[in-house]
């Protein structure tokens, strides 16, 4: 297998040098192979979100190297990096944050839009992949319309619309009742898997963790495999 995403030595503290310092991670590494998908356990508080964000180049650490795709993207321009992470990096938050005043379908098709697709091939796409999530009745319907499995659906359809290499999600079903987050999240292994994609995935849900291929736990900024 190939290392689509790696993470070597990465540490980040907040109030470097004052006497409030917070070291929220300290020396962390990480690989995740091709078609592999793995939980990230960790408390709140424990430096999690803030992995995330330097894995997909929203953040930068203190010290240490990222790569995605074997590509160091450590002391890159922030242009390299925002094209990086526009077209090797998918996002999903624990809250869908669509945009309000598009449709579903228009929601996914915008990320490709800006990534240069035409517009009927960037609705092509988008309509495959909510049939894909069993949503394609709802493609005109905008967020506030749709259920928050819905919602979630799409947002997971618009994190995948331009083909990224790597997943990154963070709580992806924890706004959801527990019947719902079961499904939404066997929706989100689908697409996982039918894609080949990679996947790192934080949760606070054991059972779910326990699906994934392997487990990573972090505390206090430390990261180990489980």
């Amino acid at each position: 297998m190939s290392n689509v995403l790696t993470l070597s030595g990465v540490t980040k503290a907040y109030n470097a040098g004052q006497t409030n310092e917070v070291n929220v991670l300290r020396g962390c590494d990480l690989t995740l192979d091709a078609g592999e998908v793995v939980a990230l356990v960790a408390p709140s508080g424990s430096g999690k979100s803030t992995l995330l964000h330097i894995a997909g180049l929203l953040d930068t650490a203190d010290a240490g190297t990222v790569e995605i795709a074997g590509e160091t993207m450590t002391g890159l321009s922030d242009r390299r990096r925002t094209i990086s992470r526009r077209q090797d990096v998918g996002f999903v938050y624990q809250f869908h944050h669509l945009l309000p005043e598009f449709s579903a379908l228009e929601n996914i098709a915008l990320p490709q839009l800006a990534n240069g697709v035409p517009t009927k091939a960037a609705e092509e796409r988008a309509m495959h992949l909510l049939d894909t999530v069993g949503v394609a009745d709802r493609a005109s319907h905008r967020p506030a319309a749709l259920s928050g499995g819905e919602q979630q659906r799409v947002a997971f359809c618009r994190a995948l619309a331009n083909e990224p290499k790597v997943l990154l999600a963070d709580e992806p079903t924890g706004n959801l009742d527990p019947a719902t987050s079961d499904k939404v999240f066997e929706t989100l292994m689908t697409l996982v898997r039918s894609t080949g994609l990679s996947a790192l995935i934080a949760t606070h849900n054991l059972d779910l963790a326990a699906r994934m291929d392997r487990v990573l736990r972090m505390q206090d900024g430390v990261l180990t495999p489980e």
